[in-house]
């Protein structure tokens, strides 16, 4: 007898036989003769009763089929499986217009869900087709009813959700130092421990690729600088063994010979093994360059995943004060600064220059110079991005100067915001560890749905029970997928989980992965913030301080939970200030349908990015930098400061440096600096001009860099339809 019944979305609910003589009845009165009661409680009684004690909808459907072709009633057999085919093509046919979408390369926010994605390639298109189509399988048979109801309700987001049945996770920080000393094998490839810059540059990027095929977010390189300086002195080396030969003379004492800096030089005025020194450290330096100009040119073109997407690549670096160290940062930023192709900007890897007092901020730092240099690319090329290695939040008591290793107590980040540091399952570092999912609460819906309680105490109160009430299902489905993740087994991931994962030295290829994984981070994100305040209090964040107070509470008690559910779960949970590019519109969409358009909540396309005062809110960004800047310790998951600035960047880098001051004196983790840089693909020439579409000198359209959450983006073609509206509403900060 029939006791459950599993419905398509993979619910568990009762038996009830009243929807199957609905369904038969329905059918008979499409049929000349019409119904026939009898027959539809006899049928019905017979499937009841004859059933498994457990039968899913279509097994009950088929039955039904088999009854009313034993009976007399032909006719209404005929009709219930042609209302059943009419049924399952509705099903399809959303699944069809998507398609179709994508086939017939449509700009919609279905293919462009990711700027750095290109859809209409024929891999593109084949990673939207298994995307879209790998969703609703997760919906159905992954998910639980609770969470999957908070889904559908747009309560929250789960990101890569397409992603989930691989069991990936979201990113790592690259131990390169591991990989460049003892190569590596990973699937069918093989690398040999590196012996010079050159292959120390290419196996960087190799590392980069193969780990971006095995995960499902970005990749990193932690200390960029620390990692390939020992191949610039092993090709200082060579070059001196090279005069050795030629020359037939022993210079063996000049291996190790402390350099002062290796920087290009004159040889007019040498003579002697002064000489033959400078002439091995010139061609040295010119290696180091055209190795560094290499890693830019690979990365802004190997593709990963398919053939469709280049990698997301970022790599820090800045505190590294040896002079093959300072050779490495300073060669990666002029070949930076000459740009890629045609003197055009490169959009990989996210450059990030760590800011330490005593190493790389201050006129007196050792790496000061390097730092101002830095300043100037990014005035012109928008990289690097600035980590702030002396907010409070960002120190270790384990950092030494004299250690050489000192960089795997220093934070790294990406530039899609993720931070990883903090660890109650193994040291605190950034190297060799990474995020392995978040999740996104819709906070906006939270306070739409308490707005109308006229009370303002009882208002807030609610939408903290609220928020409480999600920020539970957010952890339990985090941790549903991490039950699920780390049942996968070694050999799926043989880069990741074989050489950069911490720990990773202890699996065999057919162990799981969970003795290791849970040093990484469950990431619990927020959207909107300034629309959640607006919707209950009337103002966001930027405009009033009883709002701005009422933020920090808010974002407060999500870390509070958060810790409390790193007790709970037994994982570190961390939380994230969503960097949106694909959901910035998908909330706000489904809740401008649910209550209206509501000024200044859901009145645009796009929610907010996370903490951030909107965009189109004109303020100064010594403003914007004091309401925004306490977010940065509660969001330790990650969290990015940016300053929207006017007029030609380009030979003002004390413009760049006041923002980086800023982030000093306001304790904040990570930021960077959005100015106007018009390029011409055809000739190479650049202004700053906002008004100009097209090149002067020579009429091409010009290409606009432009920065979409925390990496920058060439064209605005694959932005979809919410991040365009942000875009047009951005003002400057003066």
């Amino acid at each position: 007898m029939i006791q459950l019944v599993i419905k398509r979305d993979g619910r568990l609910v009762g038996y009830n036989e009243e929807k199957i003589k609905a369904a038969i009845r329905k059918a008979m009165l499409t049929t000349e003769m019409g119904e026939d009661e009898g027959l539809i409680q006899k049928i019905t009684d017979r499937i009841g009763i004859s059933g498994n004690e457990r039968m899913s909808v279509e097994e009950i459907q088929d039955r039904v089929e088999i009854e009313l072709m034993k009976s007399a009633r032909k006719d209404v057999a005929k009709r219930y499986i042609a209302y059943r085919d009419q049924r399952s093509i509705a099903r399809r046919a959303k699944t069809r217009e998507m398609f179709l979408e994508i086939i017939e390369a449509k700009n919609n926010d279905i293919t462009r869900e990711n700027a750095n994605m290109n859809t209409d390639s024929p891999a593109g298109m084949m990673m939207k087709f298994a995307s879209e189509t790998t969703k609703p399988f997760v919906d159905d048979y992954l998910l639980s009813p609770e969470v999957r109801s908070a889904v559908r309700n747009n309560y929250i987001h789960i990101h890569d959700k397409d992603y989930y049945p691989t069991k990936s996770l979201t990113c790592v920080q690259h131990p390169l130092n591991r990989i460049l000393k003892h190569g590596f094998i990973a699937g069918h490839g093989e690398s040999r421990p590196a012996k010079r810059i050159e292959t120390a540059s290419v196996i960087a990027c190799i590392s980069l690729e193969t780990a971006q095929n095995e995960m499902h977010g970005g990749q990193a390189i932690p200390a960029f600088d620390f990692y390939l300086a020992p191949y610039v002195r092993l090709s200082f080396i060579e070059e001196i063994k090279d005069i050795e030969k030629l020359l037939g003379i022993d210079l063996s004492h000049l291996y190790d010979l402390k350099i002062k800096d290796f920087t290009f030089r004159s040889l007019d005025d040498l003579s002697g093994e002064e000489r033959m020194l400078q002439h091995a450290v010139n061609r040295t330096v010119g290696r180091v360059h055209q190795s560094m100009e290499a890693f830019i040119h690979n990365m802004n073109t190997i593709h990963s995943r398919g053939g469709n997407q280049v990698v997301f690549s970022s790599i820090n670096y800045g505190t590294d004060t040896s002079a093959e160290g300072r050779c490495v940062i300073r060669e990666l930023l002029n070949s930076t600064y000459e740009g890629v192709g045609n003197g055009a900007t490169a959009i990989f890897p996210i450059q990030i220059w760590k800011k330490k007092r005593g190493v790389s901020y201050l006129p007196e730092d050792p790496n000061y110079d390097l730092y101002r240099l830095a300043c100037k690319v990014s005035a012109r090329r928008f990289f690097p991005n600035f980590l702030n290695l002396d907010a409070t939040f960002n120190h270790s008591d384990e950092w030494k100067a004299d250690d050489p290793e000192r960089y795997v107590h220093e934070v790294a980040t990406m530039g899609c915001r993720t931070r990883v540091f903090e660890n109650r399952y193994g040291p605190e570092t950034s190297v060799g560890r990474g995020n392995i999912s978040f999740t996104t609460i819709n906070i906006v819906r939270l306070a739409l749905e308490s707005m109308p309680i006229h009370d303002m105490d009882e208002r807030i109160e609610t939408f903290f029970r609220k928020l409480d009430e999600i920020l539970e299902l957010c952890a339990l489905q985090l941790e549903e997928r991490f039950n699920f993740q780390k049942t996968a087994l070694a050999k799926q991931f043989p880069l990741v989980m074989g050489h950069l994962w911490n720990g990773a030295d202890q699996l065999s290829t057919d162990d799981t992965i969970e003795n290791i994984i849970n040093q990484g981070t469950l990431g619990i994100g927020f959207i909107g913030l300034a629309e959640c305040l607006t919707a209950l209090t009337g103002r966001h964040h930027g405009e009033s301080q009883e709002s701005q107070m009422l933020g920090l509470r808010i974002v407060g008690h999500i870390r509070s939970r958060a810790n409390d559910f790193s007790e709970k779960y037994k994982h570190n949970f961390s939380v994230l200030a969503t960097p949106a590019e694909g959901l910035a519109g998908k909330f706000t969409a489904r809740d401008k349908k649910t209550f209206g358009i509501i000024p200044g909540v859901t009145d645009k396309d796009y929610y907010t990015n996370s903490n951030h005062i909107p965009v189109g809110y004109h303020c100064s960004p010594r403003h914007k930098a004091r309401v925004e800047a306490p977010y940065h310790e509660l969001t330790r998951g990650g969290h990015i400061f940016y300053v929207e600035i006017d007029g030609d960047a380009t030979h003002n880098e004390e413009a760049i440096m006041q923002i980086v001051d800023l982030m000093d004196q306001y304790n904040m983790g990570y930021g960077s600096v959005n100015h106007n840089r018009n390029h011409c693909p055809a000739c190479g020439y650049e202004n700053a001009d906002k008004t100009q579409k097209c090149c002067p000198k020579c009429g091409t359209p010009f290409e606009t860099i432009q920065r979409i959450t925390g990496y920058l983006v060439g064209t605005t073609d694959r932005w979809n339809s919410g991040k365009l509206a942000e875009l047009r509403d951005r003002v400057v900060h003066e």
